[in-house]
C-alpha cells in the first residue's frame, strides 16, 4: 500500500472560517472540492498538500493517505455522484461519479462503509478522464 506524503508542512489546527475548499488536480483536470465540517474533513485538511498515484474501481478513484479516522456514526455504503469520502480500513480518500463494480444499476456505491467529507463542486464525471497510476495533488484553496 502507498501512502501519500506531505508535500509541505504547515499547521491549520483550530483554524477555519465558512466553507472550505481543496483542489484535486492531474496534468490534465482540475475540480474543487467543498469540505463538510466532519473529523474526517478536518483530519484532511490537516495534512495537506498531498500527491499521490491514483487507483481506479469502476467510477471511483481511490488512493491511501496518511490520516487515520474511525468509521463516522453516519457513515455509508450508497453514495450520491461527486461525493468525496474516507474509508477507514483502507485509509483510502475516494471520490465517486458512478457505479463500482458492487453497485446495483448505476449507484455510486463503496465496498463498505465510508465517511462522507465533501463533494465536488462542478462536473465530477470529467473525473472518467483520468487513468490508474496518474498522478493526483491535493491542495487547500485558501
Amino acid at each position: 500500500m502507498t501512502y501519500l506524503l506531505p508535500i509541505a508542512s504547515h499547521s491549520t489546527v483550530g483554524y477555519h472560517v465558512g466553507m472550505r475548499t481543496i483542489q484535486i488536480k492531474t496534468d490534465r483536470l482540475i475540480k474543487q472540492i467543498e469540505l463538510n465540517d466532519s473529523a474526517t474533513a478536518d483530519a484532511l485538511w490537516q495534512v495537506l498538500p498531498l500527491k499521490g498515484r491514483i487507483n481506479r474501481w469502476g467510477d471511483e478513484l481511490y488512493f491511501s493517505i496518511p490520516v487515520q479516522v474511525d468509521l463516522a456514526a453516519d457513515a455509508r455504503e450508497v453514495l450520491e455522484v461527486g461525493d468525496v469520502t474516507y474509508w477507514p480500513p483502507g485509509q483510502a480518500f475516494c471520490i465517486f461519479w458512478g457505479p463500482t463494480p458492487v453497485s446495483h444499476g448505476q449507484e455510486p456505491r463503496a465496498a463498505g462503509p465510508v465517511n462522507v467529507l465533501g463533494k465536488i463542486t462542478t462536473a465530477p464525471q470529467d473525473l472518467g478522464e483520468i487513468q490508474d497510476g496518474e498522478i493526483l495533488y491535493i491542495e487547500q484553496i485558501v
